[in-house]
C-alpha cells in the first residue's frame, strides 16, 4: 500500500518540513508531519501514557542488546518531510542519534485515543509501512486489545496476531516477547 496525500497549499506557500516542525511552539500537543502535511493531536490522556509506559516496561525487559526501546515523545524521521512519534518504539542501537531515529523503527507502537484513531489505524499504519518498520502494533485500551502487523515479502503490512483482554500474545518479532493487554490496563481495568 502507497500512502500519497493530495493537499492544497495556500498560494506562496508549500509543504512543511522537519526545521518548520522545530520553529513550533511547546504547546503541549503532538505536532507530527507525513509527507509535508502537518497532523496536530492533543497531548496524550493518563489511561493512555500509562498503557504506553506499561508496554514500554515490558519491551524493555525483553529487549535484547543492539536495540533500544524509547518512549514518546520522540521523533523518528524520514527525509526532510516526515516526522512521526509513536508512543513506543523500537530502533536499532546504532541508528538513533541524540535527539532523533532517521532511520525505520523495527517497531513502532500506537495507542488509539478517540482523537488519533482513525490516523494511527490509517495513515501512520501506511507511512511505516513505507518506510520499512518491520512491525507495527496498535493498542486498542477500549477492549483492551493488541494488534500486531508485520510486514510480508511484498513490503506490506499484515495482521499476525491480535489478543483481547486476558489472552496471551506471544510474539517473536522484532524479538520474543509476551504481552496480556489487560495487564496493560494495570490499575486502569
Amino acid at each position: 500500500m502507497t500512502l500519497m496525500m493530495d493537499f492544497q497549499y495556500p498560494a506562496g506557500s508549500g509543504p512543511m518540513t522537519v526545521r518548520d516542525l522545530e520553529g513550533m511552539p511547546d504547546d503541549g500537543r503532538r505536532h507530527e508531519l507525513i509527507d509535508g502535511a502537518l497532523l496536530v493531536t492533543p497531548a496524550p490522556g493518563f489511561g493512555h501514557q500509562k498503557i504506553a509506559y506499561r508496554l514500554y516496561g515490558v519491551l524493555e525487559a525483553a529487549c535484547p542488546p543492539g536495540l533500544d526501546v524509547v518512549g514518546a515523545p520522540f521523533a523518528v524521521h524520514h527525509g526532510d518531510r516526515t516526522e512521526l512519534q509513536p508512543d513506543v518504539l523500537v530502533g536499532c542501537t546504532e541508528d538513533f542519534t541524540a535527539k532523533d531515529l532517521p532511520a525505520a523503527p523495527v517497531l513502532a507502537v500506537e495507542v488509539l485515543s478517540p482523537s488519533t484513531a482513525i490516523h494511527d489505524l490509517n495513515t501512520k499504519k501506511a507511512v511505516y509501512e513505507r518506510l520499512g518498520t518491520g512491525s507495527y502494533w496498535v493498542i486498542d485500551p477500549q477492549e483492551p486489545a493488541l494488534t500486531v502487523f508485520e510486514l510480508d515479502a511484498d513490503g506490506c503490512y499484515q495482521q499476525v496476531a491480535k489478543a483481547a483482554g486476558n489472552e496471551v500474545c506471544e510474539l517473536e518479532r522484532p524479538f520474543p516477547v509476551r504481552i496480556v493487554p489487560r495487564e496493560l490496563l494495570g490499575r486502569l481495568g
